[in-house]
């Protein structure tokens, strides 16, 4: 049975879940990077981005130091980082 996320009360599949974990430390990682750390075939960490995504859970953002690959990053991160800013 798949977990509902409370922030969204969206449920996810395992693999979303995850991924989702792994980016909630905030640090922007690759597709590949993704695919190394979890130790999940790429295929389906594709098919886990992509829940994500449509659920507005993670952006992708353009990667300056190779512009082939992006960035993935929970929005969370980038929301706390925003108001960070505007209190500044």
């Amino acid at each position: 049975m798949p977990v509902v996320n409370s922030v969204n009360k969206v449920r996810l599949p395992p693999s979303s879940q995850r991924v989702l974990t792994l980016l909630k430390d905030g640090q922007p990682r690759t597709f590949k990077q993704v695919t190394q750390e979890i130790e999940i075939s790429p295929r389906t960490v594709r098919y886990a981005i992509k829940k994500l995504k449509e659920n507005n859970l993670i952006i992708e953002k353009f990667n300056f130091r190779d512009a082939r690959q992006v960035l993935y990053q929970t929005k969370e991160v980038l929301n706390s980082e925003e108001a960070q800013k505007a209190s500044a």
